[in-house]
């Protein structure tokens, strides 16, 4: 009992901390303003991270690599606890924990991606004037604009955003075939 209980505070710290620092390399790729309060909060949380790395990583090509990277590390570090916490050999994670690690830092952005489109979402019908709808727009437009292009409104309805979250739903599942395959290599 105890096992999963840690197995699952673990799961939610790292994955929690993984999405935001994809939060943060992806609002900035995607020019978000700096000053909302998301940014802020996303920027308090990974500062103590991400600073000390970007003094060795730089950004090349509108990419904050030093939260890509942060998210990585933290992913190795996760599969370390986890593989200690079921009773296995931390150093067993390595060489394949470092594919596995990048697997599993794609399935936190997807995940992401999918709690976003489930918020806006939401949002939508409940408080279309929401201080975070223009946040959630300005991230998720970009996917959802060619969805929306193969897709019309159905009843004056727009279901892209349900479209958006199959697809992340189905990327998932790929995802994590992709981990187990490469955690069997």
């Amino acid at each position: 009992m105890l096992v999963d209980i840690a197995r699952l505070l673990l799961d939610l710290v790292f994955s929690l901390f993984g999405a935001l620092l994809i939060l943060r390399a992806w609002s900035q790729a995607s020019r978000l303003p700096p000053r909302n309060p998301m940014s802020q909060g996303v920027f308090q949380v990974t500062n103590w991270l991400v600073l000390p790395l970007r003094r060795v990583i730089p950004g090349v090509g509108g990419v904050d690599w030093a939260c890509l990277i942060g998210a990585w590390l933290c992913a190795i570090i996760y599969l370390v606890l986890m593989t200690s916490v079921a009773g296995g050999m931390p150093l067993a994670v390595f060489p394949r924990g470092l594919a596995v690690a990048a697997v599993l830092v794609l399935k936190w952005g997807v995940n992401l991606v999918m709690w976003l489109t489930l918020l806006m979402a939401v949002l939508s019908w409940v408080n279309p004037r929401s201080v975070a709808m223009p946040i959630l727009q300005h991230l998720l437009d970009p996917m959802l604009r060619p969805i929306r292009r193969v897709m019309p409104l159905i009843g004056g309805f727009d279901l892209s955003p349900l479209v958006l979250f199959l697809l992340m739903q189905i990327a998932v599942i790929v995802l994590s075939r992709l981990s187990l395959f490469f955690a069997m290599l």
